[in-house]
């Protein structure tokens, strides 16, 4: 899904339609993101690996700053040398096109650091 990252994201209402099954696998497919199912929702997961800790913030600031862009925010845990990011659509609980798109962008914001 190339240029994924430059989509525009829409405010997610509790009646949105979730990504489509193709969209899911297509993006899981061709990055390095995984599904995994945590209480009955299924969610984008990804671990970023960083050679020490102050790395580790600098990414886990900038995926906050890309939520903060959009209101839509991940389940984020830091760690030494390492981020785990998981998103999904809390209104919906399952994977909205803005996750895909949010999910580039952090994808983005890691080749950076």
């Amino acid at each position: 899904m190339s240029g994924i990252h430059e989509k525009v994201c829409i405010a997610c209402q509790a009646d949105a339609d979730p990504a489509s099954e193709e969209e899911i696998q297509q993006f899981v497919s061709s990055t390095d993101w995984s599904l995994i199912n945590e209480n009955g929702v299924t969610q984008l997961f990804r671990k970023y690996n960083f050679s020490d800790f102050e790395k580790a913030l600098i990414f886990t600031n900038k995926v906050g700053e890309i939520a903060e862009e959009e209101g839509h925010h991940p389940k984020i845990i830091t760690e030494w040398g390492s981020v785990k990011v998981y998103w999904w659509s809390h209104k919906i609980k399952k994977i909205h096109l803005n996750d895909l798109i949010l999910a580039a962008r952090c994808d983005v914001g890691y080749s950076s650091i």
